[in-house]
């Protein structure tokens, strides 16, 4: 969440920066400085009146050693002790519904974010390979429904629409492109290996921003106490939950493996066609948390480690930055990388990778001892290294050939065990 010092130190840049993003959180600043203003006020009279109490006790101590009549007196303390009760109920009240309101309203965008009010102002910052010279490319699924290896009737008969059964080869296919993933992070990119539960409570999902403003979103479970994992984000990133790191511990990289469930899987039509928005998706992500100082450097490492997952399998993609009304909520800044589907004829996001600054770890009271003994909030990142399955179509609709025939990329055929499929 946001540093309450900041907003309050510097509460119209505060609200420009959020006018940027093109919502209304902006209009939420005023209420959150009243609410610290009640409990900063609240606390300062309480401090006075227990000194007052405690003074005006003594003085009853002393009536009655010599025997003299305290009633008033302790009249007075009863009507302190009643003002004081007041005190902390007004100022647990405005406490409450300031983290309520902090909860909700988004980080501020970077300064170097472009600033734009939807995805159309979001500018290509590069791209890399060609696109393959295909005529009349068919798409995933169809190539997938002539092969037999993904089944949406048995999907939809175990769990509804938006879940798909991988069978044969294309179970292989799936299993190989995640090793494939976790191997190339942890073994030449310098990520530990994690694996992590599917299912985490509810202040983890707090802690990396899903909650309170993306509920409606998510699988919650147990009245909502727990809750299935939309990303690895959540589970990875809360492993430092609660802890105080030292400035030697840092950098921490980790990459692991999960499924992800999320209830939204867009609207009706073409993106919803085939296995390009589920339910239920298989992801490798990776997670950083850095100093603070090098934050904006670990960013263009980490984006270039999701994008080296694309260059070894020779997949033609861009990469885009996200403008201030289309960059995620907890995000201070984000790379979105997105693979070519000729099949589609468009691209395809399969790695968003942001750095959130300080913001989840205010969340999560995640933080470091510097040199000097103090304690200081840790700076958090993550992306996709890289989802699935949207990769697997890319492999499937840049792979293919006139006879539907999918050329395996060199890099992921010892992990297939085959040249084609």
């Amino acid at each position: 969440m946001l540093d309450i010092k900041v907003i309050r130190e510097n509460s119209e840049l505060v609200k420009e920066r959020l006018a940027n993003r093109h919502d209304s959180s902006a209009e939420l600043i005023d209420e959150v400085l009243a609410c610290d203003e009640t409990r900063r006020k609240n606390e300062t009279a309480k401090q006075a009146l227990q000194s007052e109490r405690k003074t005006t006790s003594k003085e009853i101590g002393k009536l009655r050693a010599n025997g003299e009549d305290s009633s008033a007196i302790e009249s007075e303390v009863k009507k302190i002790g009643e003002t004081i009760k007041a005190l902390d109920d007004e100022a647990s009240k405005a406490a409450t519904r300031q983290e309520e309101l902090l909860l909700n309203i988004p980080n501020l965008p970077h300064e170097d974010c472009p600033i734009g009010a939807d995805e159309e102002s979001n500018p290509v910052i590069r791209n890399w390979g060609e696109k393959p010279a295909l005529l009349n490319a068919r798409d995933h699924l169809d190539l997938a429904e002539a092969k037999g290896f993904i089944s949406f009737d048995d999907g939809a008969r175990l769990s509804g629409s938006g879940f798909a059964v991988y069978r044969g080869k294309g179970a292989r296919l799936q299993r190989a492109l995640i090793q494939f993933l976790l191997d190339l992070q942890s073994r030449e990119n310098g990520y530990e290996e994690v694996n992590v539960p599917h299912v985490v409570k509810r202040e983890c999902m707090v802690g990396t921003t899903q909650l309170p403003k993306f509920e409606d979103d998510m699988y919650g479970i147990e009245n909502n106490e727990m809750f299935l994992i939309p990303t690895g984000e959540v589970p990875i990133t809360n492993l430092y939950r609660d802890t105080l790191l030292t400035e030697e511990d840092l950098p921490i990289k980790m990459t692991g493996h999960t499924p992800c469930f999320r209830r939204e899987a867009g609207s009706a039509g073409r993106d919803n066609r085939g296995i390009i928005r589920m339910h239920q998706f298989d992801k490798v992500e990776l997670v950083q948390i850095v100093h603070p100082e090098t934050s904006m450097d670990k960013l263009e490492e980490l984006t270039a480690h999701a994008e080296s997952a694309l260059q070894k399998l020779g997949l033609h993609y861009q990469v885009i930055e996200l403008c201030t009304g289309d960059v995620g909520f907890g995000s201070q800044k984000t790379y979105d990388i997105e693979v070519w589907a000729p099949g589609q004829g468009k691209y395809l996001e399969v790695s968003s990778c942001s750095c959130f600054g300080d913001y989840q770890a205010r969340r999560m009271k995640l933080r470091y001892k510097d040199g000097d003994g103090k304690n200081n909030f840790c700076h958090t990142l993550n992306g996709s290294g890289t989802a699935l399955p949207r990769l697997l179509v890319a492999v499937l609709e840049q792979c293919q050939d006139a006879e539907g025939t999918i050329a395996i990329p060199k890099a992921l055929q010892p992990y297939y065990g085959e040249a084609t499929l």
